[in-house]
């Protein structure tokens, strides 16, 4: 055979080298959202690969029926993947209770018995226990469960008859696991009704998005606020970051450099979210995500690509 001339012998030994080499990989995560419908129905579950296109799992029917607490609601369930690789959830089991929701999986399929936390149980004049979150504490390798309650009588000066004296303030235990908690203490005082928070570490700090609940005059937007530690003290409430209409239980995500902060639009009947990328400067991109007809607000976390699968 004749010799080829040097450069073509180069390269076509790159190009041999270049076609055995692997192809890029697809996307290894996918990103879940978990939401109800209703009333509080029972876990539902969306997907998206770019985190604005949302499509309902498993034609968007329930993942998880509800049992716990006396009403048997689940409302607001929060997920997140735990420092054991389980996925622990909390939700809101009733208008009217003083505990929350918990259960825990591996595949978010097959999930462990639910159990009702008594977390208010021993304040009296508890009215409810709304919106549970969970967040881990990288630190103290524990997990804080913090959610929002109403005690008759305390902080008059931001009762409003017009929301059924409603008056919220953000309240936390911790657990390592799940079976023993801490006493429950004070997360959050604002100076006004507050509810639907959700917190996530961003560098050395803690950011909480939050829910202004105020009735009069109607706020009912998302703020956010800042601590060094998980449990606080948080700063006071910067200015909404949300828009003309009123808005609620926030999640977030992180894509690239930009963060998004998703909302349910709850009178509107839609959700709704924001981008930044320093957290300063919010821009309304409501018009450029889809979500499945009829959800409400839940929270995103992430699976590999092999849990996702099994998941359809």
């Amino acid at each position: 055979m004749r010799q080829l001339p040097f450069f073509f012998l180069i390269l076509f030994i790159f190009c041999s080298c270049a076609s055995t080499k692997k192809q890029p990989a697809q996307a290894e995560e996918v990103y879940l959202f978990s939401y109800f419908k209703g009333n509080g129905d029972g876990l539902h579950l969306a997907y998206s690969l770019d985190g604005y296109n949302w499509q309902a799992l498993k034609n968007d029917s329930i993942f998880l029926k509800p049992t716990a607490g006396n009403d048997k609601l689940m409302r607001d369930p929060c997920i997140i993947r735990g420092a054991d690789g389980r996925f622990h959830m909390v939700w809101t089991v009733s208008w009217n209770e003083k505990g929350l929701g918990y259960a825990s999986s591996d595949d978010l399929l097959h999930w462990s018995e639910q159990q009702f936390v008594p977390v208010m149980a021993h304040e009296p004049k508890a009215r409810n226990t709304w919106a549970p979150e969970l967040t881990y504490n990288e630190e103290k390798k524990e997990y804080m469960i913090y959610w929002a309650t109403t005690i008759t009588g305390l902080y008059p000066e931001t009762q409003s008859e017009k929301d059924d004296a409603y008056n919220h303030r953000m309240y936390y235990v911790t657990t390592k696991d799940f079976k023993n908690f801490s006493e429950t203490k004070l997360l959050y005082d604002p100076g006004f009704n507050v509810i639907d928070a959700t917190i996530i570490k961003d560098d050395n700090r803690y950011v909480m998005f939050l829910k202004d609940e105020t009735r009069e005059p109607a706020k009912k937007n998302i703020r956010m606020a800042y601590s060094e530690s998980l449990t606080g003290p948080y700063s006071e409430a910067g200015p909404p970051i949300t828009g003309n209409y009123w808005a609620e239980g926030p999640t977030t995500l992180k894509l690239g450099d930009k963060w998004l902060v998703y909302f349910d639009k709850y009178t509107e009947h839609s959700m709704g979210a924001v981008q930044s990328e320093d957290m300063q400067n919010w821009t309304d991109i409501s018009d450029k995500i889809s979500f499945p007809k009829g959800m409400r607000h839940g929270s995103i976390f992430k699976v590999t690509k092999a849990e996702f699968e099994k998941l359809q």
